[in-house]
C-alpha cells in the first residue's frame, strides 16, 4: 500500500524509514537509561543525609523478580504493525479498492501495460456525447496505440447487432454523436498494440450500458478479424496485477509459454484467462458473460 514500483527505489526509502524510527527509539532508551544512572547516586546520597536527621523516608515497595535494570539495559523490540507503518510513513498512497471505484460505470475497463520501470494497470475510459460520428483520443498516446482505438471502434461498429448493441447492422452506432477514449495518467506518454481488448472492452461497455468485472485486467492486440495476438512483456504485467489486487487477467492463448517466468506463489492467487478470440474477452470481461446473438459468428 506504500510502494507499487517495478524496482525497488521506494521500497528502500520505506524501510529506511522504518530503520531510522526505530533507531529514534533505541536512541531515547538509551538516553532514559543515562539519565537513572546519573539520578541513582544523587538519590542514594539524598536518602543517607535524611535518614542521618532522623527524617522520614517515603519508600515504594517493588515487587520481587523485577529488575529495573532490565527497563533500560534490555530495550523492548520495535513492532512494525499497520498502525506503525501509518505513524511512521504516513496515509497508504494506494488503494486496494481503487479499480473497484473506478469501474464503477459503464466504459470503463481495466487494462495492463508495460513501462520501462515494469509493468502497470492501465484504465481505459470511454464516453458517448452529441456529435457527428468523431473519435477523440486523449492521454499522450503514440501512433500505434491510436491505430488500435480506430481499430477496436471499427470492429465494435462492424459486429454492433451480433453484440446486441443495435437492433439491426445497418443501424449506425455514431449516429449524431462523437466517442472520446481517455487514457489516465496524462503526462505519461503510451503507446504499443496491446491495448487493443481493453478498448473494445470499452467500447462494448459504453454502448451496452454494462459495467465491466473490477477484478478483471486484461492485455493483448487484435485484429480486424477479432483474433486476438500475443503481447510482450508479461510477466511484469500480471506482477502488476497481483500488486494492484487484481484476482483475474485475460491473455493471448499464445502467451501461455511465458506464464513460466512468472513466480508460483503469485500465480497461485491469480485466475489467469486465455483467449483466442476476443468474444472470448467479453465474455470473461463482464458479469454473467457478454450475450451474443444465436446466430453471431464472430
Amino acid at each position: 500500500r506504500y510502494t507499487r514500483e517495478a524496482g525497488v527505489r521506494n521500497l528502500e526509502r520505506n524501510l529506511a524509514a522504518l530503520a531510522r524510527a526505530a533507531a529514534v527509539k533505541v536512541a531515547e532508551q538509551d538516553s532514559a537509561l543515562r539519565l537513572g544512572k546519573e539520578i541513582q547516586p544523587i538519590t542514594t546520597t539524598l536518602l543517607d543525609s535524611r535518614l542521618a536527621d532522623g527524617g522520614e523516608v517515603e519508600m515504594e515497595v517493588i515487587p520481587m523478580g523485577q529488575d529495573i535494570s532490565n527497563t533500560y539495559e534490555n530495550p523492548s523490540p520495535m513492532i512494525v504493525d499497520e498502525a506503525m507503518l501509518e505513524k511512521v510513513l504516513g496515509p497508504p498512497r494506494f488503494d486496494d479498492s481503487e479499480a473497484a471505484d473506478r469501474v464503477a460505470s459503464p466504459g470503463v475497463s481495466v487494462g495492463l501495460v508495460w513501462t520501462s520501470f515494469g509493468g502497470e494497470v492501465q484504465f481505459v475510459e470511454a464516453t458517448a456525447m452529441v456529435g457527428k460520428g468523431d473519435l477523440h483520443l486523449t492521454g499522450q498516446l503514440g501512433d500505434v496505440i491510436k491505430e488500435s482505438a480506430q481499430l477496436a471502434l471499427t470492429w465494435v461498429r462492424a459486429r454492433a447487432a451480433d453484440l446486441n448493441l443495435s437492433p439491426t447492422s445497418d443501424i449506425n452506432l455514431l449516429e449524431s454523436r462523437d466517442i472520446h477514449i481517455h487514457f489516465p495518467a496524462g503526462a505519461v506518454p503510451k503507446d504499443g498494440p496491446s491495448a487493443g481488448v481493453t478498448l473494445v472492452t470499452s467500447l462494448v461497455s459504453l454502448f451496452s450500458h454494462r459495467k465491466v468485472r473490477a477484478d478483471t485486467a486484461m492485455t493483448g492486440e487484435m485484429t480486424l478479424r477479432g483474433l486476438v495476438l500475443p503481447v510482450g512483456g508479461v510477466k511484469d504485467k500480471v506482477l502488476a496485477a497481483h500488486r494492484y489486487g487484481i484476482k483475474r487477467v485475460i491473455l493471448p492463448e499464445r502467451n501461455m509459454k511465458d506464464l513460466a517466468e512468472v513466480p508460483a506463489p503469485i500465480l497461485s492467487g491469480l485466475e489467469i484467462l486465455l483467449v483466442k478470440r476476443i468474444e472470448e474477452v467479453l465474455d470473461h470481461a463482464f458479469e454473467g458473460g457478454c450475450p451474443l446473438r444465436p446466430h453471431s459468428k464472430l
